[in-house]
């Protein structure tokens, strides 16, 4: 019993330290949007379309749907128009690499991609807030 006992607490020890316990940081991923999306995308109260949409309740819009902006790639409105929606993983996705999703978005294009899953996490984390 005492070993069963000592393994899980071995085991969320280690769960917690390694980041898998960790939550994503809305206050760090303003920092991250502002660095690596701030140029094209904006998000507020006084958000506009720039070289990219404003981005404000991009949790769970439609792709290609912002009205006014009229820059979507035909692949962006493509996916628009068969129903897809701009999920916590689409996003991930996306920003991980634009270029795997639609190769010839102005995005792909300009943007390589965030590597690093936690500040993705956090960019996500900062978009939810965005209304």
């Amino acid at each position: 019993m005492r070993i069963v006992a000592g393994l899980c607490v071995c085991t969320l020890t280690l769960a917690a330290s390694s980041g898998m316990a960790a939550a994503a940081d809305a206050e760090k991923g303003k920092a991250a949007f502002a660095a690596q999306c701030g140029i094209c995308h904006q998000v507020g109260p006084d958000a506009q379309n720039l070289v990219g949409p404003e981005l404000n309740n991009i949790v769970g819009r439609k792709a290609a749907s912002e009205a006014g902006y009229a820059l979507y790639s035909a692949g962006m409105k493509k996916l628009g128009e068969e129903g897809f929606t701009w999920t916590e993983e689409h996003l991930d996705k996306w920003i991980a690499d634009p270029k795997a999703m639609i190769a010839d978005s102005p995005m792909a294009l300009a943007f390589a991609g965030v590597p690093d899953a936690a500040t993705r996490a956090d960019i996500i984390a900062y978009l939810k807030t965005a209304k």
